[in-house]
């Protein structure tokens, strides 16, 4: 059974940071594609950023230079580094190996001003 087990969500206030963390399955992870995505109140699912089994990255334009994705393959986790934190990225955030059907139960960001 797959699992993916997101944290570190919480409450910050806009110009603060939070780091995210999803522990996966050893069987999905050593061979995915991560990606981290959100999903605002009333808006679509959408990706954030997501990182291959090499390290490759790619980022939203809305996030770049102020998120990092990394990956540690001995701990079968990713990582979400989200700095400078705006009012906008208030969102539930999931973890996702690209092309699977299996999503987190989502950890909440909330970003105050």
């Amino acid at each position: 059974q797959v699992q993916l087990v997101e944290s570190g969500g919480g409450l910050v206030q806009a110009g603060g940071s939070l780091r995210l963390s999803c522990a996966a399955s050893v069987r999905i992870f050593s061979t995915s594609v991560m990606g981290w995505y959100r999903q605002a109140p009333g808006k679509q699912r959408e990706l954030v950023a997501a990182i291959s089994t090499g390290g490759l990255t790619n980022y939203a334009n809305s996030v770049s230079g102020r998120f990092t994705i990394s990956r540690d393959n001995a701990k079968n986790t990713v990582y979400l580094q989200m700095n400078s934190l705006k009012l906008e990225d208030t969102a539930v955030y999931y973890c996702h190996p690209s092309g699977s059907v299996y999503w987190g139960q989502g950890t909440q960001v909330t970003v105050s001003s």
